[in-house]
């Protein structure tokens, strides 16, 4: 046994951390609720319902390399998305997830007492990433109808350069947010990018939003950062690959900083068909929109539940008159996984992905049944 403790050599700010909880994994889930995997309805996680197309399938079944290490620049990848999206190769970086590119502006931007604005409800990971190294997160919540509260916000930066306790340096914001779908208008966008700091700027859902991508004013605004996703369109979330379109002067520490083979074979593989097929994409996204209408419409008509118009592959409810976790257990007791949340901006609520037409049907079948 040793002489000392070895956990007082731990990071103080690990050991003041709460853990990331992510959703249950589907096997767990099929034994504890009795269901086959197949059954279940997994409305939870905001994933795409019908996963990636064939041609990915097909490539990943037939590519021969995977015990040679991926390509650490990505470039083919970058190419074909410079390409599509046309933006230079040179300003896209590669992560495994969009998580990972989230971590890699915390670690290079942020040191022990630096700020950080978020604007919740939102997605967890802007703040978390922040406290992992030690940041003040600086909350400006959304107004009641989950709009950004944009004078709250410049005041708040402004007021950081002034106070005590050092300026904000980046401005997380989600379009469409999560939890909540709502857009970031271009008036919202442009005040945003006006301020003193980083804006951080996830899109890991603009394929459902009929609204273009903001990743051409990158070039235009050093202080803009936009992060993609294939995990929600191209329904690869199991397979962790995200990108993002950085400033030239940013991509430049990027690549000093970037872990070598972040980015597994498959994943590569798969991203680069998925995009070489985007038309396939583009289909199941606008079934996925047409799920969204279905689901939006149905979930108004249940007389407990107030949703919230979104513009993603998911809707956020109220729920009225009842409590929002009897909903999500009488739910789940039918093989029906819907997210519940218990944080004071977001009390009451659950959040339900868009599923296949079938699972669209199970779920507002089971809500008309607790009426």
């Amino acid at each position: 046994m040793t002489a000392f403790d070895p956990s007082t050599l731990l990071n103080p700010v690990i050991k003041s951390l709460s853990a990331y909880k992510p959703v249950e994994p589907l096997d767990s889930l099929s034994t504890e609720l009795g269901f086959r995997v197949e059954d279940l309805v997994k409305l939870d996680a905001n994933e795409n319902p019908y996963g990636p197309p064939r041609s990915v399938l097909e490539a990943l079944a037939s590519y021969d390399w995977y015990h040679i290490y991926p390509d650490s620049a990505q470039t083919r990848l970058r190419e074909r998305l410079a390409a599509l999206h046309g933006v230079p190769e040179s300003m896209i970086a590669v992560g495994s997830g969009s998580d990972e590119l989230l971590n890699n502006l915390s670690q290079m931007f942020l040191l022990p007492g630096d700020r950080i604005l978020d604007m919740p409800p939102t997605f967890l990971m802007y703040s978390s990433n922040a406290h992992l190294y030690g940041a003040e997160v600086v909350e400006v919540p959304r107004r009641p109808d989950y709009s950004l509260n944009v004078e709250a916000v410049e005041a708040a930066v402004m007021n950081g350069r002034v106070g005590d306790g050092g300026p904000v340096k980046i401005v997380y914001a989600a379009t469409p947010n999560n939890p909540t779908g709502t857009w970031l208008t271009d008036g919202e966008f442009e005040r945003l990018l006006a301020l003193p700091v980083l804006v951080v700027l996830d899109e890991a859902y603009v394929e459902f939003a009929g609204e273009p991508s903001r990743i051409a004013c990158v070039a235009e605004h050093d202080n803009l950062v936009v992060l993609r996703t294939f995990s929600k369109a191209v329904g690869m979330a199991g397979l962790r690959l995200g990108w993002g379109v950085f400033p030239d002067w940013l991509m430049e520490q990027f690549w000093k900083f970037k872990q070598p083979y972040n980015v597994n074979q498959a994943a590569l593989v798969a991203g680069l068909t998925g995009l070489e097929h985007w038309s396939e994409v583009q289909t199941v996204v606008d079934r996925i929109r047409a799920g969204q209408r279905q689901l939006w419409t149905g979930l108004a008509g249940i007389s407990f539940l107030d949703p919230v118009p979104s513009a993603a592959n998911f809707v956020l409810c109220q729920v009225r008159g009842r409590s929002a976790l009897e909903v999500r257990d009488g739910l789940r007791r039918q093989g029906i996984l819907v997210r519940y949340y218990d944080t004071p901006l977001l009390s009451g609520c659950i959040r339900i992905s868009v599923g296949r037409e079938d699972q669209i049907e199970r779920v507002l079948t089971a809500l008309q049944e607790m009426e």
